[in-house]
């Protein structure tokens, strides 16, 4: 039953996000009175179809994507409809490929708000107790010290500090602390870390904990943005390492892994509308700046091609830009079916 309501769980979350994306698109579409002929939720056979005044709207029977249809790379509908994707102005244009993942990143943030404010008490970035340890004692750390910035990353979260240590290899990091009203630099404090030998999880002890800041209409904005932030480095330095190989392919999940994730946790903790948040965030997220690569296929690749239109004044032919995209698109479609099986792989072995 805990997987079946895990299922449903990552469904429901996953149509909300990629509607969310596509909305973004229509919305700007219909602003720009670019012609839009079908937005549909879901891919496959319609399971239920509604022709409106302009646009077909259409939901599928499969729940594992969505699109909103401008004919973008059809040149022959350009000639005959003057409102068409290719007929408009580059900077509309660009708003438009834009706008979807732009939607994920507000959908994202409106997450994180709604998780802050039933949080109660969100973590700081000032220490409220240093362990009775040798490495605590000895880090340089002090009761009340504000840590500004790790390894030259500003810390904006009692997260961002956890992630930003987690991710150090050595354990051994510079700090940079406000002590009432000073700037102090710890240039090699030392975090103990021990390997499982049975699992081979890392674990750093940090040897200090943080103040708990209580969530109030005056500060809700703050803290989100700062779980906002987080989730969004916590994205873009894992692209980053994926892209520098510190990650390789068994590090990546989908939507079976995220399905599995999901499952483990209710069966641990239940079905806990704070993690639901969390994950629902991080995926928005994930989903908004990935899409904004400028790769084949994906909306940044689109704004790439604009790009170019803008600076040279002369737009790239369609073919052109449809083979590219349509190579991209088939790759990437290789890669989720080897996340999918992969996924599937390491829930039964």
């Amino acid at each position: 039953m805990t997987t079946v309501i895990s299922i449903v769980i990552a469904i429901v979350i996953f149509c909300i996000i990629i509607t969310i994306h596509e909305f973004g698109h229509y919305l700007s579409a219909r602003l720009f009175k670019i012609t839009v002929r079908e937005f549909a939720i879901g891919m496959g056979p319609a399971i239920y179809k509604h022709q409106g005044k302009n646009t077909l709207f259409a939901i599928r029977a499969l729940p594992i994507g969505g699109y909103c249809d401008m004919s973008e790379d059809r040149e022959e509908d350009a000639e005959e409809d003057a409102n068409h994707f290719r007929n408009k102005s580059v900077w509309k244009r660009m708003i438009t490929i834009v706008a979807g993942a732009s939607m994920n990143l507000i959908l994202g943030f409106i997450f994180c708000l709604i998780f802050v404010s039933i949080s109660g008490n969100v973590g700081t970035n000032v220490i409220s107790s240093v362990a009775d340890t040798p490495a605590a004692e000895n880090s340089g750390l002090e009761v009340g010290d504000e840590i500004l910035s790790i390894n030259g990353r500003h810390m904006y979260s009692s997260k961002d500090i956890s992630y930003i240590l987690s991710t150090d290899e050595d354990g051994i990091v510079k700090m940079v602390v406000k002590r009432g009203t000073d700037k102090i630099t710890l240039p090699a404090v030392v975090f103990p870390i021990y390997i499982n030998k049975e699992t081979g999880r890392r674990t750093l002890e940090y040897g200090f904990k943080v103040v708990g800041e209580r969530v109030t209409i005056k500060n809700i904005a703050r803290l989100s943005g700062g779980q906002f932030v987080y989730m969004s480095r916590v994205v873009i330095l894992s692209l980053a390492d994926l892209i520098r190989g510190k990650y390789g392919l068994n590090d990546l999940s989908g939507p079976v892994g995220i399905v599995s994730v999901i499952s483990g946790a209710t069966k641990e903790i239940g079905v806990s509308a704070k993690f639901l948040l969390q994950i629902a965030a991080l995926i928005t997220i994930n989903v908004g700046l990935f899409n904004l690569l400028p790769l084949p296929a994906l909306d940044g690749g689109r704004f790439i091609f604009l790009l170019i239109e803008a600076v040279s004044r002369k737009p790239v032919k369609p073919e052109v830009e449809g083979v590219f995209h349509f190579v991209g698109f088939a790759l990437l479609m290789v890669l989720m079916v080897v996340i999918t099986v992969k996924d599937v792989r390491d829930i039964f072995v």
